[in-house]
């Protein structure tokens, strides 16, 4: 009787044990699987928690808002995507006839910098950034510090040109650059001087993103000067050349590498006058011209009728003020206007 009532105590402790054991487990899977829910939830979350702390970054990027192409260039590459870059003149327009729009003036309203070539170029600028009623842009001058050269005289003058600085010719426009020739883009070597005011400055405003702004335009100055030493080595081979263009831009160029521009028509035209071609035909006899080159989309009978009368293979030359908006096209397309020049000075 006694060792039965033993065996029963026995059975029943074992089966306490056994149901301690199981609660035990099962407690222990529960919170397994409330933690792999939680860390899951986690997980799931993450991105979005990511995406709202990044939202506020990129709200706060910098906004830059460039005047026109070559400046757009040179400021695109040296913020890269540090800054938001923006342009002002489209780069399928002339600047040099631009009239600013309501849309320009919410641009630099919103803005923290702008960035300008200078030197007179961009003429609807000041009134443009006065409309804006912006106390808080900070304004960066691409050009500061160069040494400017007066604009290159009409062809009844001499090829270095007088002091006068008037853009009017005979076909009403008036463009006056008190400051000097602004095309200083167009010589590598001051296209550098340019990309190091423009870093400058945005360190300055933006001193977060100094190191990118650096690195960039190390990189990209570094490119500069491959291209103005291509330019030395092939223009020296046909020193002394000198060219007709149809838009006073090259003068900086033809002065860093010993050639001589003459030009007839100050700001580019679409369609020459018979003035412009009889300026031409001057040019040609008092200089020994060796090469005729036309702005891209010039194409009409009057300069195609000069360069057979002349004897004259009519080229392009590109002034960069209109194009591609890649920071590289800059390269390109001053490559293919040293192609162009060594042709034409054969």
């Amino acid at each position: 009787m006694i060792g039965n009532l033993l065996e029963l105590r026995s059975s029943r402790q074992r089966k306490n044990v056994l149901f301690v054991v199981t609660l035990f487990t099962l407690s222990v899977a529960v919170g397994c699987n409330q933690s792999n829910t939680n860390l899951a939830r986690t997980s799931e979350q993450s991105p979005q928690a990511q995406e709202a702390g990044a939202t506020p970054a990129s709200q706060e990027k910098t906004k830059v808002v460039a005047t026109i192409l070559p400046t757009y260039l040179f400021t695109k590459a040296v913020a890269g995507d540090a800054a938001d870059v923006s342009i002002i003149v489209p780069p399928t327009t002339d600047v040099h006839d631009y009239q600013a729009t309501p849309d320009d003036v919410k641009a630099i309203a919103s803005a923290n910098i702008l960035v300008k070539n200078g030197l007179g170029l961009e003429e609807f600028l000041d009134s443009t950034v006065k409309n804006a009623e912006n106390p808080n842009l900070t304004k960066i001058d691409a050009s500061q510090g160069i040494q400017t050269i007066d604009e290159i005289s009409p062809v009844d003058q001499t090829v270095t040109g007088s002091h006068g600085h008037s853009h009017g010719h005979s076909h009403g426009h008036s463009h006056d650059h008190a400051d000097g020739n602004p095309h200083v883009w167009l010589d590598p070597v001051l296209a550098k001087q340019q990309v190091t005011n423009i870093r400058d400055g945005l360190i300055a405003a933006d001193p977060t993103n100094k190191a990118t702004y650096e690195a960039n335009a190390a990189a990209y100055i570094q490119e500069l000067d491959n291209l103005d030493q291509e330019f030395q080595q092939t223009l020296q081979k046909t020193p002394n050349c000198t060219f007709i263009t149809f838009h006073d831009a090259f003068p900086y160029l033809a002065q860093r590498y010993n050639l001589k521009q003459v030009a007839v028509v100050q700001i580019p035209e679409d369609q020459l006058s018979p003035t412009d071609v009889q300026k031409a035909v001057k040019a040609v006899q008092k200089y020994n011209v060796k090469a005729l080159f036309s702005e891209p989309g010039v194409d009409n009978k009057l300069l195609t009728s000069l360069a057979q009368d002349l004897n004259l293979t009519v080229r392009t030359l590109d002034s960069l003020e209109t194009g591609d908006r890649d920071p590289q096209y800059y390269f390109q397309a001053m490559r293919t206007n040293l192609q162009t020049l060594a042709d034409g000075c054969k």
